[in-house]
């Protein structure tokens, strides 16, 4: 029997939060990332599985003879060039046993099968400088790097402290009036 009629991707549910959790830990660990992870199932089930607004990401599920195989969170941003939404891929995960068996292609062509049927203009993602293997297989898929831009964070401190700069609502900088600009 071929494999890829073993998997099954499907959109999370609130119920499968904490499979979400095991992910997000093992995507972490993967990257060295782990003490840098503050997300519970409690927040996963209020941000991802919002009641009567929009949640903050999507995510699907993937298994693999009915075993959980991987996952994907993905949103929406806005291309102000192109008018049009785009889709941007925060996880895209396969535990290490199950890679090599088209999990993570499944993955893929479902979410650019969603940014195909929402219109979006494209769809973009980051992966770590040193993660070969996910490079060459996003080549595989046809994806280029963007290698003329550059990620950049603001987060903790620095972010607290450019936002308790910021002007109260109501009021403007000095600069925005000399400039005319909001």
């Amino acid at each position: 029997m071929n494999e890829t009629r073993q998997i099954e991707i499907r959109a999370a549910r609130p119920d499968d939060a904490p499979l979400i959790l095991h992910f997000i830990q093992a995507i972490a660990a993967y990257e060295s990332l782990t003490a840098e992870v503050r997300n519970d199932e409690a927040s996963i089930r209020r941000h991802l599985f919002a009641r009567g607004g929009s949640p903050a990401a999507e995510c699907l599920l993937a298994f693999l003879a009915g075993g959980p195989a991987g996952y994907a969170v993905y949103f929406h941003n806005y291309s102000t060039f192109t008018g049009r939404r785009g889709l941007y891929l925060e996880d895209l995960y396969v535990e290490p046993a199950l890679r090599g068996h088209g999990v993570g292609r499944a993955l893929l062509q479902r979410i650019a099968a969603i940014a195909v049927a929402r219109g979006c203009a494209r769809m973009e993602w980051t992966v770590l400088d040193w993660n070969e293997t996910a490079i060459r297989f996003y080549e595989s898929l046809g994806a280029r790097a963007m290698r003329e831009w550059t990620l950049w964070r603001l987060a903790g401190e620095p972010l607290a402290g450019l936002a308790a700069s910021a002007p109260r609502a109501g009021t403007e900088h000095q600069a925005d009036r000399e400039d005319g600009s909001d």
